[in-house]
């Protein structure tokens, strides 16, 4: 078990830290879901994708990893905002639905996009809407604590109040309270709030306000960063040791989060905090509230006017694991179109490493230099897994494990020149990495390799009856197909055009 040797970015302390579990084996992690008016793009994408590498690579290291993953159905105002209309309700006055039918519309759509970029389940999916009596029961433990007021039938956070007792709003994003006041646009008389830098534990529902609950303030609804506070430590204790979300959730959302698991459970609720970074559109972030955004169905269908065309759940995958989960990703087609080809490489390798098979020989000597470079690569593969969860890195070197792949298949290395156990160690590592860690998966049409080999007989035939017109028109239409034909030494296969 290679777990003492994890390094994670904590963004809290901006340091690579051993991680260090709260109660090993068992690990907890909450990450911030998607709030569902829409469908899920590129950027969701990438933050699901992110944190199931995450979750796979804990699970390869044998932690049992509690994997909370929200839902947010309500509170989610407009512009991140605590004024304004729930992005939900907005939606579903202009489809006139209800509400929860928009929730359950979008939220079944994410999980059929989850479900076919291979990202596992969590472990318990809670929705806000399902815990409000925790969330009010967390208003009434802060007001209690003396950091909270009420205002016409609204819960407001006292932030300057927390401060005073030697806390630090801002501690995780570098934000500084004085600033954020002298910063804001928010004008005296305008607002119920006693401080700008305040936001809203409940709020006081306006008569047009289509989600409402009864509470001892008001017929209202809990502001939108109460119920990751309240569901995570419902499902993980007042304590957990991952927190992960997107870096645009940073500030405010995971700012206020600390603040309130100190105003009532008096502990910071994560040891380790994770976010991903963005996907970017000519530099410019991607998403809903900017209009730049690619949905995955589109990406899959190739139905957008910025798509050349459609790319595979694989490849969107693939293309997310080309960067480390905290650089920035640039959406292009030729990225895209690179990722495509990269994606095949493995796989057409993971098809070989399936077809291959150890053959001992006597006269064949062990290969030191050949075994020392596939040992190197397959310890810098998990190093880079090891150094803050380095897909990008690790791929580089499975690539240069394929190297190895392709030569065993070719025949310039014959598999006695590594020896049984590097031999098996390699083929192992390969498959596990691809498959377990990346979760990568071989995209393929029903009844593919029967057709194909089907195919593959009829152009032997028209080899060797020396039908080479035959032989070409089939070698074209493989090719439209994406499959391409590899006459071998002794037989015929086929892999995907690279």
């Amino acid at each position: 078990m290679q777990s003492k040797k994890l390094k994670i970015y904590n963004t809290l302390t901006r340091e690579k830290e051993i991680f260090e579990p709260i109660n090993p084996p068992n690990v907890g992690m909450y990450v911030c879901g998607p709030t569902v008016y829409g469908d899920a793009h590129l950027g969701h994408a990438r933050a699901a994708v992110s944190f199931d590498i995450v979750f796979r690579y804990l699970t390869f290291l044998n932690y049992k990893v509690r994997y909370v993953r929200n839902i947010t159905d309500v509170g989610h105002l407009e512009a991140d905002a605590d004024e304004g209309e729930d992005k939900i309700a907005k939606k579903a006055k202009l489809e006139q639905l209800e509400p929860m039918e928009v929730a359950q519309q979008y939220a079944s759509s994410y999980h059929r996009d989850m479900e076919l970029l291979n990202t596992f389940k969590p472990s318990i999916e809670p929705r806000a809407t399902g815990h409000i009596p925790e969330q009010i029961k967390l208003i009434e433990e802060i007001i209690e604590n003396g950091l909270a007021y009420e205002v016409n039938g609204s819960v407001y956070f006292d932030v300057l109040k927390y401060n005073a007792q030697e806390k630090q709003y801002g501690v995780l994003s570098g934000r500084v309270v004085e600033e954020l006041m002298s910063g804001s646009r928010e004008l005296d008389g305008q607002s119920e709030k006693r401080n700008p830098v305040d936001f809203a534990l409940w709020k006081k529902a306006s008569p047009e306000h289509l989600m409402r609950w009864e509470s001892k303030w008001s017929v209202g609804f809990p502001g939108w960063h109460l119920e990751c506070t309240a569901m995570s430590s419902k499902y993980l204790g007042d304590q957990f040791d991952i927190h992960g979300g997107g870096m645009d959730l940073m500030f405010p959302h995971h700012e206020c989060e600390i603040a309130q698991s100190n105003a009532s459970h008096h502990t910071d609720p994560a040891k380790y905090w994770m976010h991903n970074n963005m996907i970017t559109i000519n530099g410019q972030k991607m998403g809903k509230s900017l209009g730049n955004f690619i949905t995955l169905q589109q990406l899959f269908n190739g139905d957008h006017d910025k798509l050349e065309q459609a790319y595979s759940p694989m490849t969107v995958r693939y293309f997310i694991l080309t960067a480390h989960y905290r650089s920035t990703l640039d959406f292009s087609n030729g990225a895209l179109q690179a990722a495509q080809k990269g994606y095949k490489k493995l796989i057409n390798g993971l098809r070989i490493a399936g077809q291959l098979k150890y053959e001992a020989d006597p006269e064949v000597l062990v290969d030191e230099k050949l075994v020392s470079q596939i040992e190197k690569s397959i310890e810098a593969a998990f190093a880079a897994m090891n150094d803050d969860f380095n897909t990008a890195q690790a791929i580089g070197h499975l690539f240069n494990l394929l190297k190895k792949i392709n030569s065993l298949y070719t025949g310039q290395i014959k598999s006695a020149q590594l020896g049984k156990d590097v031999y098996d160690k390699l083929i192992q590592t390969f498959n596990v990495f691809i498959t377990e860690i990346l979760g990568l998966l071989e995209e393929k049409g029903d009844n593919q390799e029967a057709l194909l080999k089907v195919i593959i007989d009829l152009y032997s035939k028209a080899k060797t009856a020396r039908d080479y017109q035959k032989v070409d028109e089939i070698r074209a239409a493989l090719k439209d197909m994406g499959v391409i034909i590899k006459d071998m030494k002794h037989s015929v296969d086929w892999a995907y055009e690279e």
